[in-house]
């Protein structure tokens, strides 16, 4: 029989190492973290946005902070990836699979993340960081002044447009219909942009680079005509989606239409005794590092509620504890 582990997570990246720290110095937490461990901060070059860090900090060197920080007290690092996992609904141990190696768990937290729908054409992987963006609000400041692309047709690529509007000299939006999926309020809002254009109905064919190795042209195609559109741009901003990194798991947790993991109200439960998930994993909104840590944070506050059988919320909690007096707190 295994040694039953407190906690587990599985993944890594802001939400995953939070966790880990969080739960490090009483339940000595096994984090298998993927052979990519760090999640999409590695495929980060500057992050100017992350508290603490009045300079900017690099993607990578900010996930080894991470992760070193978890590992002074006490977590543990499987780096290899979880082929299967085993959740159980009464009770006993979890059962987390690395190949043939069982690893079994009081708790399991979640943390796989979600990875950002790609285009799939030529160019966009070599061009990744170097003017290909799959994040907006973390990269634009870098294209101040530049012509950019935004391609997509939601919500999000509005927003994405709006926001890189304030920096970029122009934002030209690139869709494969003249009839978009965003709302009608997001859409004026685009449209009433000064620096912002519609470009329909186009796709981009590939994206070419300059000899330094950024960005320089996206080769887009009518999808009616079948012509060639060379652009010359900066940046390119991919806002077509994530998927979520949630198919160990389905069928074991509630999942949403889009394959999110659905967790209770403002928790991190899943609904399966012992299973809490967070990080992008089950955020569709903000997919920021803080906000990913934050709920990492959550994440291991409610397994260490759960293990040690308390309410599984903050103001439960404290229903348990007696006042302390005024008197008693200055003594």
């Amino acid at each position: 029989m295994s040694e039953i582990e407190n906690v587990i997570i599985i993944g890594s990246g802001p939400a995953g190492y939070t966790a880990a720290l969080y739960t490090s110095r009483d339940l000595r937490p096994l984090v298998i973290e993927g052979h990519l461990w760090g999640g999409l901060l590695q495929q980060t070059t500057d992050v100017e946005n992350y508290p603490g860090f009045p300079d900017g900090i690099l993607g990578p060197e900010l996930m080894q902070k991470f992760r070193d920080q978890a590992e002074r007290f006490g977590t543990r690092f499987i780096t290899d990836e979880v082929t299967r996992v085993e959740l159980s609904k009464d009770g006993s141990p979890h059962r987390v699979y690395v190949g043939d190696e069982e690893h079994l768990a009081r708790a399991v937290i979640l943390s796989m993340g979600a990875e950002p729908r790609k285009l799939g054409v030529p160019g966009e992987e070599e061009l990744a960081a170097r003017g290909v963006s799959y994040c907006a609000t973390c990269d634009a400041a870098f294209f101040r002044d530049k012509p950019t692309i935004v391609v997509g047709g939601g919500d999000t690529a509005m927003e994405d447009a709006i926001f890189l509007s304030k920096f970029a000299k122009k934002v030209d939006i690139v869709h494969r219909r003249d009839e978009f999926r965003a709302s009608q309020i997001m859409l004026d809002r685009a449209r009433n942009t000064p620096n912002i254009e519609f470009i329909t109905p186009y796709v981009v064919d590939h994206f070419e680079g300059e000899d330094n190795g950024s960005l320089e042209i996206a080769h887009l195609r009518n999808v009616d005509t079948g012509e060639d559109r060379p652009l010359e741009i900066s940046g390119a901003f991919v806002a077509i989606g994530h998927r979520p990194n949630s198919a160990i798991v389905e069928g074991q947790v509630e999942l949403d239409e889009l394959g999110f993991v659905k967790t209770e109200g403002k928790s991190t439960r899943t609904g399966v005794p012992g299973v809490f998930a967070a990080g992008d994993l089950v955020d569709h909104t903000y997919r920021q590092a803080v906000t990913a840590a934050g709920s990492g944070c959550q994440a291991a506050l409610d397994a260490e509620w759960y293990l040690r059988d308390l309410a599984p919320d903050p103001e439960a909690h404290w229903a348990h504890h007696e006042p302390v007096s005024e008197g008693a707190a200055q003594s």
